[in-house]
């Protein structure tokens, strides 16, 4: 037993160093990004990035693009979060332990792991390609369809918090809810959301913050625009896809901006993070 027992440290010591060793590593590499990001976007970062479009080049600031970048997020916000919602809703409650429920959550994860680049493909496709046709060539990039491509990125992650959430609801509020004779949409949507509510909102604000740095999907659907606009037929600049424009550009104060982006970018993202995380924590409590 002895022998077993010594092996058995000796593994788990090993085990634990390693651990240790990839979560410093880890560490490092986030420190190491966010130190570069603020140290090069800091002096770039004035009241002129917020006032002045990017049609004024190095001259300019990203306006347009902070204001395309909310309105595109937002409106895939609402398409996907109540798609997400009622589809994480109805897997944890009414397919939790079904085939039809296994196959929803298997397409959903394929869904979470695929490319943006290839959902921003199929977007162009279906949406950008079929409205050029009616225009007789003309290519109708819009916000609209910069937006539904965000909205296919962010659709699996909120199905999927959705569903975990209310799966960790303790059963005892089903059962006491059940056995008042509460039918069971009421119990759903009076007892489980609101029990599960921080959590459901914590996924739709981790999606929010995975939007925020997509680019790939926006050059093929929103493409980008130089000047201020909010309608979501019109071509959209963003902030994602600015940054990508102007580190190809060999200009250095297009550098500076962009290096500034990321850094309003960075903060948007850690922010959203720690109020997730904020929330997260008070659910945990809340069921304890």
């Amino acid at each position: 037993m002895s022998a077993i027992y010594a092996r058995r440290r000796i593994t788990n010591g090993i085990a634990m160093v390693l651990s240790g060793f990839a979560t410093l590593l880890g560490l490092i590499f986030l420190v190491w990004i966010l130190w570069i990001t603020a140290q090069n976007g800091l002096s770039a970062l004035n009241l002129t990035l917020f006032t002045k479009i990017t049609a004024y080049a190095d001259q300019g600031g990203l306006s347009n693009a902070i204001v395309g970048s909310l309105i595109m997020d937002l409106m895939a916000l609402l398409i996907c979060a109540p798609i997400g919602v009622l589809a994480g809703t109805y897997l944890a409650e009414y397919a939790n332990s079904t085939r039809l429920g296994a196959s929803i959550r298997f397409l959903n994860d394929i869904l979470l792991s695929a490319p943006s680049i290839v959902l921003g493909l199929f977007v162009y496709v279906i949406i950008v390609l079929p409205i050029s046709d009616m225009t007789h060539g003309t290519i109708s990039f819009s916000g609209f369809a910069g937006s539904v491509a965000l909205a296919l990125i962010g659709l699996p992650v909120i199905v999927r918090t959705t569903d975990e959430m209310l799966q960790l609801v303790p059963g005892t509020l089903r059962e006491a809810a059940l056995s008042l004779g509460i039918p069971q949409w009421k119990l759903t949507v009076q007892v489980l959301m609101r029990a599960a509510f921080s959590g459901i909102l914590t996924g739709i604000l981790l999606a929010l913050a995975r939007l925020a740095g997509e680019t790939a999907p926006l050059l093929f659907t929103a493409f980008g625009n130089n000047f201020m606009t909010m309608h979501p037929l019109d071509k959209m600049a963003s902030m994602p896809g600015t940054i990508y424009q102007y580190t190809n550009d060999p200009n250095p104060a297009l550098h500076a901006i962009a290096w500034a982006g990321a850094l309003l970018i960075t903060l948007f993202v850690l922010a959203l993070s720690l109020l997730t995380r904020i929330m997260f924590s008070r659910k945990k409590v809340s069921y304890e």
